[in-house]
């Protein structure tokens, strides 16, 4: 049996065609009703164009169209590209031409950016409502096209064949394609439900959303799971507890920052967390405090920390729940990534590419049949990543006698805040059309809600002068918010090395001296 990801629905409308599949807005669908809606999902798509190995693009909050978008389009035959709801216009229409991504499916969130998109991609030619309004005049309907046709037939793609491509910030300051194929990804879920097992009557409350690989590495597992989905548009701290207590869900995915939005809401003590059997934790480091209270808080919940990243689609370790809880004598490994799941090998490198023995920092590296097949269009950041058949993270890492991962720093020069990667040359990039800027480094620092926050140190060129308030402006007409300064700093100069390399350690030191890890 091959590995195409279509097989999940086949499998589960075969044996549980009346389950409830998936609950959205008050709607609810069975694994049968959303199985045919993804079949005629695919025809409309064909109607459009789209033949194997195109790819098509969905810009909108989770719903369960959006879920319907992946499987659709891999029932097409054709590669998925799930645009970030937080860029910019600019980096919208970059990623839509940078893999020519043609058809777009567009929800009422994102209307109103739709003309400047336009305006500045050449590959976009149709776009899809795909909202829970009313369709605007010049646009088709999703639910009308659905309502009019006919199922296709599954195209039946191969392991090997591309199924997605996910963009992740570059260190050159442009978005990078991670391409992931139909075995990255199912292999990828299988290994985390041998690690994490749930049955067909669990709930899984998704509000991380799932254009990131994070939430939709959720939606995988559930469904192979014949479980049921409860989707929310996104994350809002009353919601979801509202949604946990109605429809008592089971399980759940979180980032660190929206753990703690979520028990620092007035009404939480208010809500029965009882139902939360499974808690899911990753996409940034959580500080051990905050793991501490959430574990008082959810008492019958099972944690779990997963590690990993869009290039390994997506998790490389988890720490059980039983690593969680001191055991024996043991301390809990509270501050471990856990242990590489079924499918992944890793191994800790020094700078030759060497591998170094237990204990000692190093680059973590991974293999397996979850890591990606390469960056789209990108062959020498792709045999810089891929070196010697291992994909080098970019995480400084080590791994003890018992084979548990310590992430303690990073290689790449990239910021994790709220779960969000942030690489500085992205910012940097932003910065340098400022004329006022001479020179800039940004570093990540400590935050209390987002694990990192974007710091800007600039140095202005001579009889310039600038504000905080006017760099970050400036940097939000350029790229998406979450990636601008938080803070700005303004020196007279910055440290450079003897070759005139910027020492970015230097800026950082001050802000990480009472911390036992230089990241989050």
């Amino acid at each position: 049996m091959d590995l195409q990801l279509t097989l999940i629905l086949h499998k589960a409308a075969s044996q549980c065609p009346q389950q409830r599949a998936l609950h959205y807005a008050g709607q609810d669908f069975s694994y049968e009703a959303f199985t045919q809606r993804v079949a005629k999902l695919a025809q409309v798509l064909h109607q459009h164009g789209v033949g194997a190995n195109d790819r098509v693009g969905m810009l909108a909050l989770n719903s369960h169209r959006f879920v319907e978008f992946y499987f659709g389009t891999w029932w097409a035959g054709a590669v998925v590209n799930p645009v970030n709801i937080r860029w910019s216009a600019r980096e919208i229409a970059y990623s839509l031409d940078d893999c020519d991504t043609q058809v777009l499916l567009v929800d009422d969130q994102f209307l109103p950016l739709l003309p400047e998109i336009r305006q500045h991609s050449r590959a976009l030619r149709t776009v899809i409502y795909a909202g829970n309004g009313t369709a605007p005049p010049d646009l088709p309907s999703y639910e009308e096209l659905l309502a009019g046709a006919s199922p296709a037939a599954d195209a039946q793609r191969q392991g090997d064949d591309l199924a997605a491509i996910m963009y992740t910030g570059g260190t050159t300051g442009k978005p990078k394609g991670v391409m992931l194929s139909h075995r990255n990804l199912l292999s990828n879920a299988l290994s985390v439900l041998i690690a994490v097992p749930r049955s067909s009557s669990a709930i899984a409350l998704v509000c991380a959303p799932i254009f990131h690989i994070g939430g939709w590495g959720m939606v995988l597992q559930s469904l192979h799971s014949l479980s049921t989905l409860v989707m929310l548009p996104m994350f809002n701290p009353q919601t979801v507890l509202q949604a946990i207590t109605t429809q008592r869900a089971t399980e759940m995915f979180l980032v660190p920052t929206m753990l703690k939005m979520l028990m620092e809401h007035p009404e939480f003590a208010q809500h029965d967390m009882g139902s939360i059997a499974t808690l899911i934790y990753g996409a940034a480091a959580i500080d051990e405090s905050l793991l501490l209270q959430a574990m008082r808080a959810f008492t019958n919940a099972r944690f779990y920390q997963a590690y990993g990243m869009t290039e390994c689609a997506p998790v490389t370790s988890i720490l059980a729940h039983e690593d969680h809880l001191p055991q024996a004598g043991q301390p809990a490994r509270l501050r471990s990534a856990g242990r590489p799941v079924a499918i992944s090998h890793v191994r800790i490198a020094d700078t030759e590419n060497q591998e170094l023995p237990r204990g000692q920092v190093g680059e973590l590296q991974v293999r397996g049949p979850h890591v990606m097949q390469g960056y789209w269009n990108q062959p020498a950041a792709t045999a810089s990543s891929l070196a010697q058949g291992w994909m080098h993270t970019g995480d400084g890492a080590y791994q003890d006698e018992a084979g548990y991962l310590y992430v303690v720093d990073r290689v790449k020069d990239m910021i994790i805040t709220g779960g969000e990667n942030v690489y500085s040359a992205e910012v940097e990039n932003a910065l340098a059309e400022l004329p006022a800027v001479l020179m800039s480094a940004v570093i990540g620092i400590p935050d209390a809600v987002y694990g990192e926050s974007v710091h800007a140190v600039i140095q202005l060129r001579p009889g310039h002068e600038l504000t905080e308030e006017q760099v970050i402006t400036h940097c939000k007409t350029l790229i998406a918010s979450y990636k601008c300064p938080r803070s700005v700093e303004f020196r007279s100069e910055l440290p450079l090395s003897a070759a005139g390399k910027l020492q970015k350690f230097q800026l950082r030191a001050p802000y990480w001296a009472n911390h036992t890890r230089k990241i989050a």
